[in-house]
């Protein structure tokens, strides 16, 4: 606890603020059990990434299959060329569902009475890191997948290749590893222009539904506290200069703006209403004041990632400042 520092509390005194250590929180024994099941998901996300970074797709190969549909060789080395890269899809999915199981764990933990979610954020700081690298992630991960039309391409060229194949009742060995119904679910994530955080929000909404017990608030608590603690150790020196990376700022963001999509999917009324417990006003303010390069991404993902920016209860200052 000695290293949580309350900030100096000026106009933020309204919204919860402590020092988060995303450098170097360290599970204590209560936290451990928990921390080393989400862990075994995390340490693989880094693989995951940089997978899908090299991702370089078959697009020249299924041009020329498709340019030359009766030359059976062009169409056998377009195949051939595809289902290696199906498989990587669904390793990249399957990533996907164990992400899901890891947020529900952690929600689950740092919602559950008797303690507030910000005395969970606080108290259980490696959590909440981890809590933060999953959102992380899942930002970096869409904004690749976003750069990357091959993904889609290639995947749509494997379903209709694999109906006509299957027409022609030829020997379909990839099957064996991605079946009918598991292409179809990979082919509703990817057809997501934000697949990752399409998950985690389905995984969040789902949390609430299924834990009717548990009141909404706890949930969307968490979340708002989340990004009032990034918010404030970002405008705030005292707690920025603690930082020994700049890498450490960027995610600080990242997970910003991470809580605020999922807050905005989860509570009925979403995170831009005036009655939102996020400050969406100072969130954006503080991503405007970064280098325009560090915060485009994360500044299009609230525009066009969330559910409510476009409702007439959103002040038109907060449009304003998106547009």
């Amino acid at each position: 606890m000695g290293n949580l520092l309350k900030v100096l509390t000026r106009e933020i005194e309204n919204y919860p603020h402590f020092f988060l250590d995303f450098e170097n929180a360290q599970p204590t024994e209560g936290e451990r059990e928990v921390w080393n099941q989400v862990n075994s998901v995390l340490q693989d996300s880094e693989s995951i990434l940089t997978g899908l970074q090299a991702y370089k797709g078959a697009g020249q190969e299924i041009r020329d299959a498709i340019q030359n549909p009766n030359d059976f060789m062009l169409q056998e080395r377009a195949w051939n060329s595809v289902c290696p890269l199906v498989i990587k899809l669904k390793k990249f999915y399957s990533f996907s569902l164990r992400l899901e199981e890891a947020l529900q764990c952690l929600l689950e933990c740092l919602t559950c009475p008797p303690l507030t979610p910000t005395q969970h954020l606080e108290r259980e700081q490696a959590l909440a890191k981890q809590f933060a690298e999953i959102l992380h992630f899942t930002l970096r991960f869409d904004e690749l997948k976003m750069r990357i039309p091959a993904v889609q391409n290639d995947f749509s060229y494997y379903r209709r290749t694999i109906s006509r194949n299957r027409i022609n009742n030829m020997n379909l060995d990839i099957e064996n590893e991605v079946n009918n119904e598991m292409a179809n679910r990979m082919s509703l994530f990817y057809a997501e222009a934000t697949p990752m955080l399409k998950t985690l929000s389905n995984a969040t909404t789902n949390f609430v539904t299924e834990n009717k017990t548990l009141p909404l608030e706890n949930t969307t608590d968490c979340l708002s506290t989340m990004a009032s603690v990034c918010k404030v150790m970002l405008e705030t020196p005292e707690y920025s200069s603690r930082f020994s990376s700049d890498d450490t700022l960027l995610f600080c963001m990242r997970v910003m703006v991470g809580v605020i999509i999922l807050y905005d999917h989860v509570h009925p009324n979403g995170a831009f209403n005036k009655s939102s417990k996020i400050d969406m006003k100072g969130c954006i303010k503080v991503l405007k004041d970064q280098p325009a390069d560090n915060v485009e991404g994360l500044l299009n993902a609230l525009k066009f990632t969330t559910k409510h920016l476009n409702d007439e209860s959103t002040p038109k200052n907060i449009r304003t400042m998106l547009q």
